[in-house]
């Protein structure tokens, strides 16, 4: 198979790539980027181009599969250009596979698609995905998947896979998370147990983590097995607050989420933290997730615990871990972060 990899070198897209050059079915990687990383797996090429206008034709041309990762996570203060480059980039990746006739489409939706759901029950992948219209993330994930709805219609002959994960950790991209969601303020090396004194007991504050080469792992049976469809992806337990503060040697306080989302927005008109407020508002909104599909017709089973990826993030931002790619460099920010400064703070790419 030559499988080509559209947004190759962030938290997943390296997971995905070393997944797929592990399997000896899979001749040829093709990793697609904006910026070319340094980092050369085996049987992999790569090339720079951009979803949002870039030509895709000659990577796609020939390929037994796609795999579209390709996601801007900022400038959150500029949700047009997040939707340029998330929906219509999106839109154009499928575009271009259709001319191509491309078998195989596999594509990274998230929890973040689910309409708002119960938390004491898990849902299966047939929740609607409507997302949470307050944060562009959920907007965005939703709509690509109604671009997905028409083009399996007007493709049937096509074998569309869609992958919901929950949050996705590894050691090697917790600097880039640091930089996307805590932004330049977060003092990094202050980041462990027993050095952050509470957690919030709030109401909603439950999501589901994987380890990110356990979803590695899930895009390479996806691409290689004959199965179609949703599936949820992430591992137990549950990130509640308790877990959390069990992790950290914290202690419990309740808090509201009026009083969280407010804290939120606060420190985003600041300009302390580049994740805008919607992001709590999603997060107490999207349901659990039921993980049985993946597990019996993908057959896939995580390797490591949601607490094992938590511990890998806060060990990442402890010792600024990264990789030889652009996006998940320790030093993309800038020396002494001057350059998540200069953008704002959320407020450029």
């Amino acid at each position: 198979m030559r499988v080509v990899v559209v947004g190759a070198t962030g938290n997943v897209g390296t997971s995905v790539v070393s997944a797929l050059v592990s399997d000896q079915n899979v001749t040829s990687v093709v990793g697609l980027a904006r910026r070319l990383p340094d980092w050369r797996p085996d049987r992999t090429t790569w090339h720079a181009v951009d979803i949002g206008t870039g030509d895709l034709e000659p990577y796609l041309a020939g390929a037994d599969a796609v795999v579209h990762l390709a996601w801007l996570f900022q400038p959150t203060r500029d949700p047009v250009t997040t939707w340029r480059t998330n929906v219509l980039g999106s839109t154009r990746v499928f575009e271009a596979a259709a001319r191509h006739d491309v078998p195989v489409v596999v594509h990274a939706s998230s929890v973040g698609a689910y309409s708002p759901g119960p938390k004491d029950r898990p849902v299966t992948e047939d929740w609607p995905t409507h997302g949470w219209p307050g944060a562009a993330y959920g907007r965005e994930k939703a709509y690509v998947e109604r671009v997905l709805d028409v083009f399996e219609r007007d493709h049937p002959g096509t074998r569309v896979v869609r992958l919901r994960p929950g949050f996705i950790f590894k050691r090697e991209a917790a600097t880039e998370q640091r930089r996307l969601f805590g932004g330049p303020f977060v003092p990094q090396r202050l980041v462990r147990p027993s050095l952050i004194p509470i957690v919030p007991d709030t109401p909603g504050l439950m999501f589901q983590a994987v380890h990110a080469e356990d979803v590695g792992e899930a895009y390479r049976l996806a691409v290689t097995r004959p199965v179609s469809g949703a599936f949820n992806i992430a591992a137990d337990p549950v990130i509640e607050p308790s877990v959390l503060a069990e992790l950290l040697g914290a202690r419990l306080v309740p808090v509201s989420g009026w009083a969280l989302r407010s804290a939120a927005a606060l420190a985003w008109h600041m300009r302390l933290t580049p994740a805008a407020p919607g992001l709590v508002d999603l997060v107490l909104r999207m349901p659990i997730m039921d993980l049985t599909r993946a597990r019996t017709e993908l057959g896939w089973q995580p390797r490591r615990t949601a607490v094992d990826a938590l511990k890998e993030l806060l060990e990442g931002l402890r010792t600024s871990a990264g990789m030889d790619t652009p996006p998940l460099s320790p030093g993309a920010g800038g020396p002494a972060r001057a350059g998540e400064l200069a953008s704002g703070v959320g407020g450029r790419p």
